[in-house]
């Protein structure tokens, strides 16, 4: 059961409108709500549009493979056991060309076996990150040889902003679509 009190579309300020609009634009809205952490994050639009605006950067327009991406959103998904992130990106991580087995394994909190190397190369710099709040030098040397430095840096603000998400979802509550089965069990 999600914790915010929902705002009719003709009760917000012309500001969160705006907003809304812009954010809804391509999106399926479903009871005047857009759903994940957009509508919480509403509540203040100029947080909206500007996590929005970085959102769209990190997913699509980054140096990094769409794959792996992915894989590290998923990575944070997982650490953070946000329901609605694992729900929302683990058709992507398949779509993107992630595998079953890897997507199984990182649910489920373990090392997938096998990997390429460039999906061991960012399973090692999420899973240190989120964990050791420190990355070894062998794991940056590794991740910088598989993505370039450019890359290390968009995988580090992706899985951050993904931090955001993932703690806006907890902390909210938010809901899954009716029907839909949680990924992980309740805390």
């Amino acid at each position: 059961m999600g914790r915010q009190t929902f705002t009719p579309y003709e009760a917000m300020s012309e500001e969160r409108q705006q907003a809304f609009n812009r954010i809804a634009e391509g999106r399926k809205v479903v009871d005047g709500k857009i759903g994940g952490p957009f509508d919480v994050w509403l509540m203040n639009p100029e947080l909206a549009t500007r996590a929005v605006g970085l959102g769209g950067m990190f997913r699509f327009r980054t140096s990094v493979d769409r794959r792996i991406i992915e894989m590290a959103i998923l990575i944070t998904g997982q650490f953070w056991q946000a329901q609605f992130e694992w729900f929302a990106h683990a058709p992507m991580a398949r779509q993107a060309g992630l595998a079953e087995h890897i997507i199984e394994a990182v649910k489920a909190g373990n090392k997938p076996d096998p990997m390429a190397d460039d999906e061991a190369a960012v399973w090692a710099l999420c899973t240190e990150l989120h964990h050791h709040h420190r990355v070894s030098d062998a794991v940056f040397a590794n991740a910088k040889e598989a993505f370039g430095e450019q890359g290390v840096a968009e995988i580090v603000g992706l899985i951050g902003y993904y931090t955001l998400v993932s703690m806006t979802l907890n902390t909210f509550d938010v809901d899954l679509p009716a029907g839909a089965k949680k990924p992980f069990p309740d805390a």
